[in-house]
């Protein structure tokens, strides 16, 4: 299933797009663009693929995702047959890094949103009452203009710069067109992007990053909100999902490229990651 390039116009005397989504069902197949992108789904339900993630939607569903990360959202059958009584309804944003000038994002006021922004390359699902904030801002936007609108779109910054009730969907570093937030996190991640196909101990990566093992372990779960185990797993299995998503790889062998030697543990860690086998993941994204 390869994904492709989809783009939208840009309104001339707008810096960033806003636009509601209606119809039987959402028409856009699996695709990627450059610009970040909050998805709110208003009314419908289905299945949302992002990344290598599979999950599933309902009306209040809000994603926040990176450039170039593919993803898609496909209507229960109920919507496809146009049998549903109401139509699907969603709420969309685009806007780029610069869509307000080069040196923006580059401000100390804009360091807590850098690090969210990095965060969405693997598609962040914001939930919790800081959903509820952001999609009464969003179906607003749809009829502001001028500073009013940017305003908002600010506003929504303001929120998710501070929210702490989200999951990352997809996994660490299955879209590498990522910038990290600092050189240390680049060093890290860089090595294990090198490495990733045979064994690393904590040592190494530890010297990479210039500190003790047990401090690295620390640092490592608190940044990373994971052990450096399932960091490396859960890498090693987006890099798996990418190979059998685009290249048409076996299981088998996509599975040791990446770097597990068992394939009885890489089942295993599969379905705990994943929720559902490898052959099931690959129907998945065969269907789709």
């Amino acid at each position: 299933m390869k994904a492709i390039e989809f783009r939208l116009p840009k309104e001339f005397d707008k810096s960033f797009i806003v636009f509601n989504e209606k119809g039987s069902h959402f028409p856009c197949p699996w695709h990627y663009h450059p610009e970040f992108e909050f998805v709110l789904v208003n009314r419908s339900t289905g299945k949302r693929m992002v990344g290598d993630h599979i999950g599933y939607f309902e009306a209040g569903d809000l994603v926040l995702m990176g450039p170039e990360l593919p993803h898609v959202w496909v209507n229960d059958n109920i919507y496809l047959e146009n049998k549903h009584h109401e139509a699907a309804d969603a709420t969309v944003i685009h806007f780029t890094s610069d869509f307000i000038g080069q040196d923006i994002f580059r401000i100390p006021e804009f360091s807590s949103l850098i690090e969210i922004l990095n965060l969405s390359s693997r598609g962040i699902h914001i939930k919790g009452k800081e959903s509820k904030s952001i999609a009464d801002i969003m179906n607003n936007m749809i009829f502001e203009s001028g500073l009013k609108r940017l305003a908002s779109i600010f506003e929504i910054f303001d929120i998710i710069c501070s929210m702490r009730d989200y999951d990352l969907l997809a996994s660490p570093n299955f879209n590498t067109n990522k910038t990290s937030v600092n050189s240390r996190h680049s060093r890290i991640n860089n090595y294990i992007l090198r490495n990733y196909h045979k064994p690393i101990t904590l040592k190494e990566v530890a010297d990479e990053a210039n500190m003790a093992t047990t401090t690295f372990c620390n640092f490592f779960k608190e940044q990373y909100r994971m052990t450096f185990v399932e960091y490396v797993t859960q890498i090693r299995i987006g890099h798996f999902c990418k190979l059998i998503s685009e290249d048409d790889k076996s299981i088998l062998e996509a599975a040791y490229i990446c770097g597990f030697n068992s394939i009885a543990n890489f089942n295993r860690q599969f379905k705990k990651i994943k929720g559902m086998s490898p052959s099931e993941f690959k129907r998945t994204v065969d269907v789709n």
